[in-house]
């Protein structure tokens, strides 16, 4: 089931009485961009991960916040904004690697106080369809400002690690990891809502590793089952906008 997004802004500041009565799809940021065809991802000759990723399998690049394409797809689970709703980025994996954490930039409130997130690792994802989950969990969130700023909402780097890596052979995975603020105590976790940078390749490590247009939203509060993020009724993306996510895989290759 597909619930078209609104494609406007959003305002970094929600009112908690705003946000209770807060039911409607998840309303995606971005710039009034360009349209034009969106190229392969190509590997950038001075990568520049999060530092964050250590050791650092893959990194899918910055968000360049000055960029007319630059854009934000839902990815957050707070107690009144948004109850669940993930976006997962792919991977074409081409050596067997082991993978022990996942890395996404997000934009967030300035209440932005995450304790937790989860992850999950999915294999023959396709619209409509989640394909297999290969390895999920949750655990402590680990969060640093970026330093970037898009449409008033800072950026941040949220880690989230394992302890027994996931050995992947060679093939396509879809990856995602959301922040959580389910602590009834914490006023923030009322009133934040947070978006998966896109990426436009800049310092990105091993980039052309990520298959353009494969970012797909999982959003049961809005009713949304694995909605590729180009679909034109989900969000309005221009190919370039919904291009690549910027998010990062800590590991290394085992071959």
């Amino acid at each position: 089931m597909k619930t078209t997004l609104s494609a406007l802004a959003l305002v970094a500041a929600l009112s908690i009485t705003a946000a209770a009565v807060n039911t409607k799809p998840p309303k995606s940021q971005h710039a009034a961009g360009s349209a034009g065809q969106a190229t392969p991802f190509t590997n950038s000759p001075s990568p520049a991960p999060p530092s964050l990723c250590h050791p650092c399998l893959f990194y899918g690049g910055d968000i360049n916040t000055s960029d007319l394409n630059a854009a934000g797809m839902s990815d957050e689970n707070t107690l009144l904004i948004v109850g669940g709703s993930s976006t997962y980025g792919a991977v074409n994996i081409p050596v067997t690697s082991s993978v022990f954490g996942i890395l996404f930039n997000v934009q967030a409130d300035a209440a932005f106080d995450p304790q937790t997130a989860t992850y999950d690792i999915r294999t023959g994802v396709s619209e409509g369809n989640g394909g297999t989950s290969i390895a999920s969990g949750s655990g402590a969130a680990v969060v640093q400002a970026t330093g970037r700023n898009f449409l008033g909402l800072n950026e941040y780097t949220v880690a989230i690690s394992w302890s027994t890596p996931v050995v992947l052979t060679p093939g396509e995975y879809w990856f995602n990891a959301t922040p959580e603020c389910l602590n009834t105590l914490d006023g923030s976790c009322s009133v934040f809502r947070q978006f998966v940078s896109n990426s436009q390749i800049t310092n990105n490590l091993n980039g052309s590793w990520q298959p353009i247009h494969e970012m797909f939203l999982n959003a049961p509060f809005f009713g949304i089952t694995w909605a590729n993020w180009c679909d034109a009724s989900v969000a309005g993306f221009n190919a370039k906008q919904c291009a690549g996510m910027s998010f990062a895989l800590r590991g290394g290759q085992t071959e």
